[in-house]
């Protein structure tokens, strides 16, 4: 196997990740008002399902994180693609509550094993010493995700109804993820004939030593989950909120900001942050996180504030989802990575799925600025797990 990848496959799998998280994350809220109306719910219990949904994909993350390390990352994708495509088209198919609750869990179940966590996975095991660079281009083009189908979801749905908005999403998994994501395992599978698994020499060895590895690893979820909650409340509830604080037909425009910052924070990283540690990175994600949520907060309703919040929230989430992958890598090595960011990607769905409604609740109930606060905290406690984490390490 090379030790470079071939820029082919990184393409192949940017241009699924884009595809991935816009048709199952980010496309939910926007659709979401719709789906609530159509089936006679409130936006609680919508949002409520969306968070049910992530946190029963978090619990079954462990065991396609092994299901990668046993049978190939690459081949778990392609099946993830298949399942993508049939959860959508059964969720616009759905007919009564129940189908639509199942429908919903499962797309977000099998999330798990088309978006970053399968994908990096896949990256280790074609080239475990250079799967930090590529990780880094990877999420150098998938930042692109949100800018995309937040605009694109929102022209769809001004022409077509929720449902045939899913019809069209689903076909895009079908024929363009699924086909993508058979080549790079055919790729993966020919690359790899000769190739002894035990070659030392293509291992990566990580830099905590074994007696410290339960204790860092604690310190590590909980940096992740804190930093997750904070971030998934935010994108969740991008449009919405900042349609709310008086930005109206602009919301839009202003949050598919979010996607350039992602991709200009990977991009000055990618240039001048190779020698920079994850857990280093780490930190400075979670701080671009705490301040964004707190420049909002500080902001109100004022245009040029909520702006500079969707450029510091794009800056640390671009870093986040790096480090995502790059640190586990660096702390744990390259054996046992499925299984390892399986469990890690548990933990910080399990603590982050309650985000969208809970920051729902919050804002309804006690209004915009508590939710924004009590957000930020949270944030805030983020960035102090991953300075201890540099400290215990």
């Amino acid at each position: 196997m090379p030790d470079r990848l071939p820029i082919a496959a990184i393409l192949a799998f940017g241009i699924t990740q884009i595809i991935g998280y816009g048709t199952l994350y980010y496309s939910f809220s926007i659709l979401a008002p719709d789906m609530a109306a159509d089936f006679g719910w409130s936006k609680d219990r919508i949002f409520g399902l969306f968070s049910a949904s992530l946190l029963i994909g978090g619990l079954v993350a462990p065991f396609i994180g092994r299901a990668m390390d046993r049978h190939g990352a690459g081949r778990i994708m392609a099946l993830g693609s298949a399942l993508s495509a049939l959860s959508l088209l059964a969720t616009a198919l759905s007919t009564s509550d129940l189908s639509f609750i199942v429908s919903v869990v499962v797309m977000q179940v099998v999330a798990a094993m088309v978006l970053y966590q399968a994908a990096f996975a896949t990256l280790v095991e074609l080239s475990p010493l250079t799967a930090n660079r590529s990780i880094t281009y990877l999420t150098l083009i998938a930042g692109f995700a949100s800018t995309i189908f937040w605009p694109v979801t929102s022209r769809l749905h001004e022409i077509w109804t929720w449902r045939e908005v899913y019809y069209g999403f689903a076909a895009a998994n079908a024929l363009l993820c699924l086909p993508l994501h058979i080549l790079v395992m055919r790729w993966q599978r020919t690359a790899a004939t000769g190739i002894e698994r035990s070659d030392e020499n293509r291992r990566v060895v990580g830099r905590v030593p074994q007696h410290q590895q339960m204790g860092s690893f604690i310190i590590m979820a909980a940096g992740f989950s804190l930093q997750g909650f904070a971030l998934s409340a935010m994108l969740v509830h991008m449009v919405p909120m900042l349609t709310a604080l008086g930005l109206g037909a602009t919301a839009v425009t202003v949050g598919a900001l979010f996607g350039p910052s992602q991709v200009f924070s990977r991009f000055i990283n990618m240039v001048f942050g190779t020698g920079l540690a994850p857990v280093l990175l780490a930190v400075v994600s979670s701080g671009f996180i705490f301040a964004a949520i707190l420049l909002l907060l500080l902001a109100g309703t004022w245009v040029p504030g909520a702006l500079s919040f969707v450029l510091l929230l794009g800056l640390g989430s671009g870093i986040s989802s790096i480090v995502q992958g790059s640190l586990p890598l660096y702390l744990f090595g390259s054996d046992g990575y499925g299984a390892l960011t399986g469990k890690l990607s548990a933990i910080r769905l399990t603590a982050g799925a309650a985000s969208p409604f809970a920051f729902s609740l919050l804002m309804e109930r006690a209004g915009l600025d508590v939710a924004l606060f009590v957000t930020a905290l949270l944030a805030a406690a983020g960035v102090v797990a991953f300075g201890m984490l540099r400290h215990h390490r």
